[in-house]
């Protein structure tokens, strides 16, 4: 088979994946962040036995990949590939007055997902902890200055203390997304690998990269408060 003809294979393979409403319906839950099949049972009222199968024909066309919990080791979450989302329709999520991003420590990768975000959208972004580490991590400032990026204002701060009611909370880490009470559980959950075990260069650089990605998919469907409350009142 000809590359051509194999990829007209692949993407009939992926539309017809996305021609069952059901299944349309799962890839449309997680566009904007990562979901546990129990979760997206709930979610869209599915049983379990359903969601089961609908995902295993979303993998087997490419469209989602499975990722173990770092936090609960016997929980897996479903995320999208990002090379498909052209063809998914994404909700948009209007009138946000800030953006607070969420992990364990507040040492990495929160840090960067507020910075990152404020280079690519008007809403504000901050971060914070479940529980904060005393400092940010050496190489995540490292990392953020090779990008670009200023952690001098970089500190570490708790949760409770950060999150208002009608912010837009993203986790990026399993573990807080996982602790978290239901009541101020995440809106959006980014299952993001903890780049601080391994402890390199390489771990933060593709936990930036992995970050960046995902921010540069979901700010354009993020509105401000200020500009839907102008074109209401246009």
């Amino acid at each position: 088979m000809n590359v051509e003809r194999k990829s007209l294979v692949e993407r009939a393979r992926v539309h017809a994946a996305l021609g069952d409403p059901a299944r349309l319906a799962i890839v449309e839950a997680l566009a904007v962040g990562d979901a546990a099949p129990g979760e997206l049972g709930a979610v869209l009222e599915m049983p379990t036995n359903l969601i089961a199968h609908h995902l295993k024909v979303l993998q087997e066309a490419g469209l989602v990949v499975r990722g173990r919990s770092e936090g609960d080791h016997r929980r897996t979450y479903v995320r999208l590939v990002p090379e498909t989302l052209a063809m998914v329709g994404s909700p948009s999520l209007s009138d946000v007055p800030r953006v607070v991003f969420v992990c364990t420590h507040n040492s990495a990768r929160s840090q960067l997902a507020a910075a990152i975000w404020s280079r690519r959208s008007h809403v504000p972004a901050v971060s914070a902890g479940t529980r904060p580490a005393e400092r940010v991590h050496p190489r995540a400032v490292k990392v953020a200055r090779r990008r670009g990026l200023d952690p001098a204002k970089w500190r570490t701060a708790q949760v409770s203390d950060v999150v208002e009611p009608d912010d837009l909370v993203i986790a990026v880490c399993d573990i807080a997304y996982e602790h978290l009470p239901a009541e101020a559980r995440p809106r959006v959950h980014w299952s993001v690998p903890d780049p601080a075990p391994a402890d390199s260069d390489a771990a933060f650089e593709a936990a930036y990269d992995e970050i960046a990605g995902r921010i540069d998919r979901l700010a354009p469907l993020v509105s401000p408060v200020e500009v839907n409350r102008s074109r209401s009142g246009a």
